[in-house]
């Protein structure tokens, strides 16, 4: 059996184990549905006050709303053995992984598929259904090459961090809740469009680790505002592909960590 195929039953069986409790689970589907949609209604509550932050309307940050919540549903679904990494260490499981003639990246990614993330997954697709209609945006090839793009760079930079984050436990044991900021700090930051924050935030949020590139951006393009900004087209159009080197980066830091494991002693 290839990769690939081995993947797909990692995710039946975790698909099987996690549909046991049906009611429990549609209950947990629901309560991240309407978590998201009140934190989605603090924003309305805001824009009702003071109607646009600089010259960005409701309908505009629905738009960055809904594509990072996407985004990070999906991100946060597939990389969840990544996520719970720490108990893996302290339990010394690590050790059971590296004996199997897979990596550690398949088995990981393959350990638990959260299906629970239904609930924000919904949510941020209803958003930026709603966006796209009252901003008329028409579902052009173009429309979708942004969109698409935009989705998969963020997901793959989400995972890329999370593998980071996993990736320190190797020296720390205990996951640095530090990372967080990364994690819920980068989906509160990309709600956003990245020019209403400062100059040093969005250098931080664009070279170093590219929120900016994944979503802001190919947002922009989509809203036709790149001139506005100044910002060249065609970079709308490839900057996504900065999640997927993060990705790769991370990967590569991860193999890096695997060589300095030292097991528990347990």
């Amino acid at each position: 059996m290839n990769n690939f195929l081995l993947y797909l039953r990692y995710i039946s069986v975790s698909f099987k184990s996690q549909m046991q409790y049906k009611v429990s689970f549609w209950l947990q589907v629901l309560g991240q549905f309407l978590g998201t949609v009140i934190e989605f209604l603090g924003i309305w509550a805001l824009f009702t006050r003071f109607n646009s932050i600089g010259t960005w309307t409701l309908a505009e940050i629905a738009l960055f709303y809904g594509t990072i919540n996407i985004s990070f549903a999906c991100a946060d679904a597939l990389g969840r053995g990544f996520d719970s990494f720490t108990k893996i260490i302290k339990n010394g499981d690590f050790d059971r992984l590296l004996l199997r003639p897979r990596t550690t990246v398949l088995q990981l990614l393959g350990m638990e598929f959260t299906l629970k993330r239904i609930g924000r997954f919904s949510q941020g697709l209803v958003v930026m259904g709603w966006s796209l209609s009252t901003l008329h945006i028409p579902f052009t090839v173009k429309t979708l090459w942004l969109l698409g793009s935009s989705f998969i760079g963020s997901v793959a930079l989400f995972v890329g961090i999370v593998i980071i984050q996993a990736t320190l436990t190797f020296w720390t044991i205990e996951s640095l809740e530090i990372m967080n900021i990364l994690t819920y700090g980068g989906v509160e930051t990309a709600q956003y469009p990245l020019s209403i924050y400062g100059k040093w935030f969005q250098r931080f949020f664009t070279f170093l680790i590219p929120f900016g590139c994944v979503s802001y951006f190919p947002l922009v393009a989509v809203l036709e505002k790149e001139r506005a900004f100044l910002i060249p087209l065609w970079f709308c159009y490839v900057s996504p592909l900065a999640g997927i080197l993060f990705l790769i980066v991370s990967l590569k830091l991860w193999k890096l960590g695997e060589r300095y494991y030292c097991s528990t002693g347990s």
